[in-house]
């Protein structure tokens, strides 16, 4: 999500006088009547001063995209990472400055044409009174957008129009692995607030479809009832991507997590996505006895067993987004 340089109240008012003077100037330079010189000049100032700090403002605003014209996953982005509603307050602040002082314009420039030349001075010093308070009302919401355009800098790029599987499941269990045999490269890691360590996102396009696999550390690999409220809501946000979940479990349990503990994770995670969640038992190639496996895949419905390391049934996942896919059509 763009969003331009935010300047501090001081910097607002400090490029709106400067502009101000050089107006001045000009006009002092003019061939205007001497005694109409000195109400000209400082009704440039009060004109340029307004007309510079919305300037300001309304390039922010317009800069800015409308959160609820954003898809509803970067909706909830935003709610987790900053706040809506204060995201929201903070741009509205912005609005009221600008056009407040839109008419602080109209008034001052008013008043000073029907004041003296004597006066002047007096009328443009109030003016900029005036507009510095203004400002420095909204010091706050400028404060906060800062810190929105850090948080928000580096928002994964997500293609809404490719068909999207989430991969979940406890560390170590082969998602990464996997997530590079599927695309046939290194997932791209941006920044991710919601997360720990990072969003790792893969893309691949099979048979001219797009196909986007992502990747949560930090998510979806611990149990549900050790999340706080903001990684709840990051789930929420993660539901509005997901058409289909691809929950890995660790079938040799070298992760050092036993399937026992994998299935209480796979039932909390299944009982928060109300998405489709096909389970898949990786690490095939290190079970020598199947014995304990087998217990497990009998109670879930027509799991995967591959090998991501080698690559070994692989290829399944991709058939299952595409049957996915066609089913939804």
């Amino acid at each position: 999500m763009f969003i331009p340089t935010i300047p501090t109240p001081e910097e607002v008012l400090d490029k709106s006088f400067s502009r101000a003077k050089k107006a001045a100037n000009k006009v002092r330079g003019s061939k205007i009547p001497r005694h109409q010189k000195s109400k000209k000049t400082e009704e440039a100032r009060i004109k340029t001063a307004c007309q510079v700090t919305q300037e300001t403002f309304n390039t922010i605003l317009e800069k800015v995209p409308k959160v609820e014209d954003l898809n509803m996953f970067y909706q909830d982005y935003i709610d987790v990472v900053v706040g809506v509603d204060q995201f929201k307050k903070s741009l509205g602040a912005l609005k009221w400055a600008s056009e407040l002082i839109a008419k602080f314009e109209n008034q001052y420039v008013f008043k000073m044409r029907r004041s003296s030349s004597e006066n002047a001075s007096n009328v443009r010093k109030e003016a900029f009174g005036r507009l510095a308070s203004v400002v420095y009302r909204i010091e706050d919401e400028l404060n906060f957008l800062d810190f929105a355009k850090q948080k928000l800098r580096n928002m994964p790029t997500i293609d809404f129009d490719a068909t999207t599987a989430v991969i979940a499941g406890f560390p170590n269990v082969g998602k990464s692995t996997l997530l590079r045999q599927l695309t046939s490269a290194e997932p791209k890691v941006a920044d991710y607030p919601f997360t720990t360590t990072g969003i790792q996102i893969g893309h691949i396009e099979h048979k001219w479809m797009p196909y986007q696999f992502i990747d949560t550390p930090g998510l979806l690999d611990r149990p549900v009832d050790d999340m706080n409220e903001i990684e709840l809501n990051a789930m929420v946000a993660l539901e509005h991507l997901a058409d289909l979940v691809f929950f890995i479990f660790d079938a040799s349990e070298t992760s050092g997590f036993p399937l026992e503990s994998q299935m209480k994770l796979y039932h909390g995670i299944k009982s928060i996505f109300n998405t489709p969640i096909q389970c898949v038992f990786n690490k095939m190639d290190l079970v020598e006895d199947t014995t304990l496996v087998d217990k497990y895949i009998e109670q879930l419905d027509n799991p995967i067993k591959l090998s991501a390391v080698e690559g070994i049934g692989v290829s399944e996942l991709i058939t299952k987004m595409e049957e996915f896919k066609n089913e939804k059509k």
